[in-house]
């Protein structure tokens, strides 16, 4: 297993409706992940690239997304992995609270 290096780890922030919900209720903000990353690594990360207190990550792999034409299927999005950080309190990333 390659070392992933600690800017590859974190993708994108997952900014949606339901997780600006996560956000103001339970400090719980979502980022795409690389799928070989674990949940130290994506602690790491955060802790380092946003210089707050992780408190708990949870990992999931989203689904392929399919599509249909007839009666041929196709893959319109591929899977990916999605992570749920949670910060400590009185810790918030700026980037989510514009």
């Amino acid at each position: 297993m390659a070392e992933l290096h600690i800017y590859d780890i974190l993708l994108r922030p997952v900014i949606t409706e339901k997780t600006n919900v996560l956000t103001e209720t339970l400090r719980q903000y979502a980022f795409e992940v690389a799928e070989d990353a674990n949940k130290h690594q994506i602690k790491e990360a955060v802790e380092f690239i946003y210089n707050v207190e992780v408190e708990k990550v949870r990992t999931m792999i989203m689904p392929a997304k399919r599509g249909t034409r007839g009666r041929h299927t196709y893959r319109r999005k591929s899977q990916w992995k999605k992570a749920l950080v949670t910060l400590k309190p009185g810790h918030e990333i700026k980037l989510f609270n514009v």
